[in-house]
């Protein structure tokens, strides 16, 4: 098998880290991104979207910083946990992984279960992970996150998140939508489910 092959294959199985947060908001809304991924983003992306993708600019585009031992949008994966994604910002001096947000007004799980998530693609990778933190490009803010290894109780609930995007079926049936979520949600005129 070719090295390309292997690697598409390999792949597979691997849960996008950005998955993630997208399943505790509504586990159907994995399935509609899929739908718009080869789409223009401005077709189906809101307000809320685009302000957070400006966030990430000088990230994606590796501006962020011209210092070496600072990794910007680099990409991590964790054999472990069978995740794959991209960190915002690691300096490696300082230990401090951060990921980006555009006004952060509370902090989900999902905003946590990323930092884990690419907390174990660096690990896996040799980096020394120290610290962690979200920050709130809006309000130049950081919110210092626990490492996994001091949150047992996240740690689970990390895993646990995992085992059930692992197991989701949109057959499954039992699913019920939250109203609150749809309304907010981009992709609630595709979904079914919005309609409850």
């Amino acid at each position: 098998m070719p090295l390309h092959g292997f690697i598409k294959s390999f792949m597979e199985n691997y849960i996008p880290i950005s998955y993630i947060n997208d399943f505790i908001f509504c586990p159907r809304s994995i399935y509609n991104h899929q739908m718009y991924q080869n789409r223009d983003e401005l077709v189906y992306q809101g307000e809320v979207q685009t302000k957070g993708k400006a966030a990430h600019i000088n990230i994606d585009n590796k501006r962020y910083s011209d210092k070496k031992n600072v990794l910007q949008n680099f990409e991590v994966y964790s054999v472990k946990y069978q995740l794959f994604g991209k960190i915002d910002v690691f300096d490696i001096e300082k230990g401090l992984l951060t990921e980006r947000k555009n006004n952060i007004k509370t902090i989900y799980d999902g905003f946590i279960f990323q930092l884990y998530a690419q907390y174990f693609g660096l690990a896996e990778m040799g980096y020394q992970v120290k610290e962690m933190a979200l920050y709130d490009f809006s309000k130049n803010r950081m919110y210092p996150i626990q490492l996994p290894e001091n949150n047992r109780i996240m740690k689970q609930k990390f895993e646990n998140t995992l085992e059930e995007i692992n197991e989701f079926s949109l057959l499954r049936k039992g699913f019920s939508a939250n109203k609150f979520k749809c309304v907010k949600c981009i992709y609630n005129l595709l979904c079914d489910a919005s309609l409850c």
